[in-house]
């Protein structure tokens, strides 16, 4: 079931309402229900992969702590981990051609034609992230396996996330007694943000980057530059719509989800702008891989904090794909920000010449600049095409008519792509006054929630025109950018 439909919209209100009226007891049993029953509406298969996952997830952490043998025991939760999400995600790139080379048959990627693994990397990174709380004594392990599926299948965040923590997700649980009707109001005001980023403004930018990426040979350098420069807004649009949804949602029942987002692209550096995108994944890896590897590595010194680093970030790439291209990715950002902290003292001497203003906006565009040739790696298929993007950056000619790359199929038209890409500057002027004028948006947020009449007034002008933009677009559906990991 898509998330961005009309029957999954139907579904989260009514869920909503029977939610409140069952009796408490039973409604991380309705909760747990209705996830597996959308996860079972992608494939029964994998709702039975991970009720069998869930279950050996939770008696390895059950036991761990009563264990003689707690760093063996812990090691093979890992490595189950592990090798099952290697197995069906990336033996096509790292199983499949060892078995090619000895003439084998044997092909490890038909299984995940079988079991459709959806969300497998994100609930990898929850299964994980519990085992080591509980082998580092962070937490306790959780009694109630009923509590411990919702926090593995929860289908708001099951397909994209966010990456939750067992310590900040499962306490919650707890407190899912009363109804809280400040919760339902935020949440529907999540969900209707998230579905205008979504419908509104990021399945109109996709229609200028996905054509281009299909076939590149056929672009000159002109546009994809412009792509270039539009896919980093492509890609916040799309997946920040997706974890407001999703925060919106679980809100309503009372459940409040990690954040994954706070105005990236005013980071004035690459360090800052990976703690503001993706942050339930980036700092996952500064948790648990990073902090962990250069402690380990401690007696290098400055040298462990290098190769930390690099190891942390390749593994960020890696995440997200089997392919070459993933892993200059994740190099990439390694390199920035080894960069950034060698060159810390002198970019200070260097800029503290600058006026404040323009520091800032320097920093910004070139963190952007970074973000959006980085993406080009994300978003081609393989390491060639990436290679062949940039190639044909050479000849930055506008010969091919950007009304073409708007119109692609006769889709969209300029009127529609006009009125997206105005709501797409508002949002980005909203995140600008919240970021560098922090009075003023604090006003703006008084006279919102104000209970005056024409404030109210407003807010319902401004709720409904929302609507009407989100059913008017909703008729042109891409899916979710990060649905494939």
């Amino acid at each position: 079931m898509e998330i961005v439909s009309y029957k999954f919209a139907l579904l989260a209100i009514t869920t909503v309402f029977i939610f409140y009226l069952l009796n408490p007891k039973h409604r991380i049993i309705f909760l747990v229900t209705l996830s597996c029953g959308f996860i079972a509406s992608y494939s029964y298969l994998l709702l039975i992969y991970i009720l069998v996952y869930s279950v050996i997830n939770y008696y390895i952490g059950i036991c761990i702590p009563e264990s003689k043998s707690k760093l063996t025991l812990f090691r093979i939760g890992v490595f189950l981990n592990l090798s099952q999400l290697v197995i069906l995600k990336y033996s096509s790139f790292a199983i499949d051609p060892f078995f090619k080379l000895v003439n084998s048959d044997i092909h490890f990627s038909k299984l995940s034609e079988i079991i459709i693994p959806v969300g497998i990397s994100f609930f990898t990174l929850q299964g994980l992230g519990y085992l080591i709380n509980i082998k580092m004594g962070w937490e306790k392990p959780e009694r109630r396996f009923i509590n411990f599926l919702l926090y593995i299948t929860f289908y708001a965040k099951f397909l994209c996330g966010p990456i939750e923590r067992s310590n900040h997700f499962l306490p919650q649980l707890n407190e899912l007694n009363t109804f809280n009707r400040q919760n339902v109001i935020e949440g529907f005001r999540f969900i209707l943000l998230g579905l205008v980023k979504k419908n509104v403004i990021a399945n109109q930018l996709s229609l200028i980057v996905n054509p281009v990426y299909s076939d590149i040979g056929t672009y000159g350098g002109g546009i994809l530059l412009i792509v270039m420069l539009i896919q980093p807004l492509y890609i916040y649009f799309d997946f920040c719509g997706y974890t407001d949804i999703a925060r919106g949602i679980a809100k309503t029942y009372g459940i409040t989800l990690l954040p994954n987002f706070d105005r990236p692209f005013f980071s004035e550096n690459v360090t800052t702008f990976w703690k503001r995108i993706h942050m339930s994944l980036a700092f996952w890896f500064n948790d648990y891989v990073f902090k962990q590897l250069s402690f380990r590595l401690r007696k290098w010194k400055t040298a462990a904090t290098i190769f930390a680093v690099f190891i942390t970030w390749i593994l960020f790439g890696i995440w997200h794909g089997a392919g070459w291209n993933f892993m200059v990715l994740g190099l990439l950002q390694a390199l920035a920000i080894n960069f950034e902290f060698f060159t810390k003292r002198k970019r200070y001497d260097f800029f503290s010449k600058i006026p404040a203003y323009w520091r800032k906006l320097i920093g910004r565009l070139v963190t952007y600049l970074f973000y959006g040739v980085s993406l080009v790696f994300f978003f081609s298929p393989d390491f060639k095409t990436s290679l062949l993007y940039f190639d044909r950056l050479k000849w930055i000619n506008f010969s091919l008519p950007i009304s073409k790359a708007l119109i692609i199929n006769n889709r969209v038209n300029i009127f529609s792509f006009s009125i997206a890409f105005g709501i797409l500057i508002i949002l980005l002027i909203m995140e600008k006054i919240s970021c560098d004028m922090k009075n003023k948006y604090e006003k703006i947020e008084i006279l919102w929630d104000s209970d005056k009449f024409k404030h109210q007034s407003l807010r319902f002008v401004i709720y409904y025109i929302a609507l009407f933009l989100i059913l008017y677009y909703g008729g042109m559906q891409t899916k979710f950018i990060y649905f494939q990991f």
